[in-house]
């Protein structure tokens, strides 16, 4: 059996402690900040992170750089025979594009998997790769198995204010200025490749209302049944670990047959659009076994 190296980025929010207890590598993403590199994870928690946006620094996402990818692959294969390379989605970042075409080089020893997903989402796809491993597939089955699944997940993300939806463009001046006085809660969704507006509420109980029968209609409609077998259940926010908790108990006794959700931070690439405060529901189908 060909020994395998898993590879993903720091959108998916595992840390580079919990990549090295899960046996794989992770790429940490540049942030520039006032004109500074930091690198998610090596030199920028997320406390730094938030205290930096709440001081209004300027933020930008970018991509690894080339060198960097192409230098952790090489690494890795001195000891692995493949990779198996899990970037967050295309539709949200070039990552995975660029990641794509320098896997050209490897001559299919290195496959990256374009499976549209991020964050939590992303950290199951992550686990999913690990299992697929030890049942003995190899990188390039492991990729078609990830891209078959691609669509069989949700995110639905209630964002506390719009002054960062306001600050990176996604939302004009004057819808940001009316969304403020009307105290509206935006819901949105990921799925696929996009992210886009979901719903509005005028509180958090009603977002968080909105959220979670948005995900029991997906995991009813379109993942099979509510009987707790078919997804993981995934709780995220940014800096809102108390309610994160009380929404966590509030999903579950809304889904009798589930009894476990797990509460991860979002990754900083979404914190830095939405900021601190938002709450997020997500979900992902379960392997076949």
């Amino acid at each position: 059996m060909k020994k395998i190296a898993i590879v993903t980025d720091s959108n998916s929010g595992i840390t580079q402690e919990a990549g090295g207890q899960l046996g794989i590598s992770v790429l940490p993403m540049p942030f520039t900040i006032d004109g500074e590199t930091y690198f998610e994870g090596i030199n920028l928690s997320q406390p730094e992170f938030y205290e930096k946006l709440l001081k209004d620094a300027s933020i930008s996402t970018s991509q690894p750089s080339p060198e960097s990818v192409m230098g952790l692959w090489d690494k890795l294969l001195k000891d692995a025979d493949e990779v198996v390379h899990i970037p967050m989605s295309s539709g949200l970042s070039g990552s995975c594009q660029t990641a794509i075409m320098l896997a050209e080089e490897y001559d299919g020893r290195v496959q990256v998997v374009n499976n549209q997903r991020i964050s939590v989402t992303q950290h199951q796809a992550v686990l999913d790769a690990l299992t697929l491993k030890d049942k003995g597939y190899s990188a390039a089955e492991i990729r078609a198995e990830l891209e078959r699944v691609k669509m069989e997940s949700s995110i639905y993300i209630m964002v506390d204010t719009l002054k960062y939806l306001k600050k990176g463009g996604r939302i004009t001046p004057a819808v940001a200025t009316l969304g403020t006085l009307l105290r509206l809660k935006p819901v949105l969704q990921i799925q696929g490749e996009r992210l886009d507006t979901f719903s509005k509420a005028r509180t958090v109980a009603q977002a968080r209302s909105i959220m979670i029968a948005a995900i029991k209609s997906d995991i009813e409609k379109r993942f099979g049944g509510l009987d707790g077998q078919r997804v993981w259940l995934e709780i995220a926010h940014t800096q809102n670990d108390e309610q994160a908790e009380s929404f966590r108990e509030e999903l579950l006794a809304a889904l009798p047959g589930y009894t476990e959700a797990v509460i991860e931070p979002l990754s900083l690439s979404v914190a830095c659009h939405i900021g601190p405060g938002s709450l997020a529901v997500a979900c992902s189908k379960k392997l076949e076994a």
